[in-house]
């Protein structure tokens, strides 16, 4: 399709062209694409097709292309890359980060992603997509913003993901967002392996007490399959919080069992998992 108008000549693709390159996008997005195209000629674009059904608006000034002989009132968007369009500059993390790593233990509904500015919740059909603050040690630098993470590539776009060494600190740091401890430490139990010099490094930029020795408590377990010396989980605990800590939080109120080494309490069904996945 050619638009013409009495500056320049845009060569404009079909909404079908765009489903390998832009399958989600905004008005600015797609701008970037067609270079050339004023912002007018966008918008009358953009409302044309979502008459005819080519498109599907996701949230104001976000859109899916609709992939040909589906119905737009019934087509879904994958929302991992709803959220990518969303937030270009967002890491995906918690469960959603198993998910993209491949080694969740089970499926769950909510998406986490880390952006360096706020922005509200969405809710998909399916799906809710959580955007959240990155921690405020790793706002530091570009450097520590970017430790850990990984790019993976899905459905065609290249995907910004906390990889297993920083996902297994976050578990710790936020259980919430991997929908409980259970679903990390199953997860985190079929990692084939892990950079521990690298997970030290992510224990010294967040720095809390509580991850140093969560992530101590897992190793602990799983010397073996991790290679973990004594060495290295002695220098864990010398970073481990000066009295008991019940994670999650909310476990107070319930109950645990301790674990003395690190000072953690954790909910006795971790525990008893813990200590048979170590064997």
């Amino acid at each position: 399709m050619v638009h013409m108008n009495a500056k320049r000549q845009v060569n404009w693709p079909s909404p079908a062209a765009l489903t390998g390159t832009l399958p989600v996008f905004t008005g600015p997005q797609l701008a970037e694409a067609i270079r050339g195209a004023e912002r007018k000629t966008i918008q009358s674009w953009v409302k044309y097709h979502l008459g005819e059904g080519h498109l599907k608006r996701v949230e104001r000034g976000l859109y899916a292309v609709v992939p040909p002989g589906l119905d737009a009132e019934t087509f879904q968007p994958d929302p991992y890359l709803v959220a990518n369009a969303a937030r270009r500059d967002g890491v995906f993390a918690g469960h959603a980060a198993l998910q993209l790593l491949g080694m969740a233990h089970s499926d769950w509904n909510a998406i986490t992603v880390l952006t360096t500015t706020r922005r509200r919740p969405m809710t998909l059909r399916s799906s809710r997509i959580d955007f959240q603050l990155e921690p405020p040690l790793l706002r530091l630098s570009p450097e520590a913003s970017s430790i850990g993470t990984v790019v993976i590539r899905y459905q065609g776009k290249s995907l910004r993901v906390t990889g297993r060494e920083r996902t297994l600190a976050d578990g710790f740091r936020r259980p919430g967002d991997f929908g409980g401890l259970g679903e990390l430490l199953e997860s985190a139990s079929g990692f084939p392996s892990l950079n521990l010099n690298l997970l030290k490094r992510i224990l010294h930029v967040y720095d809390q007490r509580v991850v140093w020795a969560g992530v101590g408590w897992f190793l602990e377990k799983r010397k073996r399959e991790f290679h973990v010396s004594e060495s290295y989980l002695c220098e864990l605990e010398r970073h481990r919080p000066k009295s008991p800590i019940y994670v999650p939080r909310g476990l107070r109120g319930v109950g645990g069992i301790l674990a003395a080494r690190w000072n953690l309490v954790l909910p006795a069904e971790v525990m008893a998992a813990g200590g048979s996945i170590a064997g």
